[in-house]
């Protein structure tokens, strides 16, 4: 199995080089890492291109930088990382021996901060989306390459393009639920308020279910990310 990490960014000067940086020992083991910026209108491009394979531009939105990346991928398996998220050690051999189970998967996740809540919230999501199958981008979602391009790649929308991505990947299939935490930031949830921000997404997640526009929904969260 080869493995294509796509990180989507935009404006990251600050925490990129860290990023990439940790994922330098899997481009040692002949992992492919793939940059996709949206626009990025400080020195993201230019702090990043030295640290990866390639470095693709694509309009802003995650599933439309996702996508493109994926497009541009040489492997035969992806994983779809935030900026913000730090994968484990031992992240290839999980995602191999997951993929040779099933087509798709995800990590638990552990948020990083110091709000206690911060870790029940984790536990919560973690929970739900093994109950579910639903898995988000925190969660460090991986997949085959045919099992991504039999479903079209994300949907091209502005926001819930994982919650989208996963309902019709559900139908190939359950994802693999790996117990194995990735670590993902929790700035947005301290600058704006632990409680504020659970309550957010929740309502934003209900909206959606109930078929709401996402880019309504884009409109509404994007003040309460920046």
């Amino acid at each position: 199995m080869k493995l294509t990490v796509v990180m989507p960014v935009l404006d990251e000067a600050a925490t990129i080089v860290e990023a990439l940086v940790a994922l330098q020992p899997l481009r040692a083991a002949g992992c492919e890492v793939i940059v996709a910026d949206g626009g990025s209108r400080d020195d993201t491009v230019a702090l990043a291109t030295p640290l990866c394979d390639r470095l693709v531009r694509a309009p802003r939105g995650r599933a439309l930088q996702m996508n493109a990346g994926a497009a541009s991928a040489g492997g035969d398996a992806l994983l779809f990382l935030h900026a913000d998220t730090r994968l484990p050690t031992d992240a290839l051999a999980q995602i191999a021996q997951a993929l040779a189970r099933a087509g798709w998967g995800r990590f638990d996740v552990r948020i990083d901060g110091r709000p206690w809540l911060l870790r029940l919230i984790a536990a919560l999501m973690n929970f739900r989306s093994r109950l579910t199958g639903i898995a988000t981008g925190d969660q460090a979602l991986f997949c085959t390459r045919s099992l991504f391009e039999r479903l079209g790649a994300y949907a091209p929308i502005p926001l819930m393009e994982d919650i989208d991505f996963s309902r019709r990947a559900l139908a190939h299939g359950r994802p693999v639920c790996l117990r194995t935490r990735v670590l993902t930031s929790g700035r947005r949830w301290e600058k704006h308020g632990v409680l504020p921000t659970v309550l957010l997404m929740w309502r934003l997640r209900l909206r959606y279910f109930l078929g709401a526009d996402p880019a309504r929904l884009a409109a509404d969260y994007r003040p309460h990310h920046e």
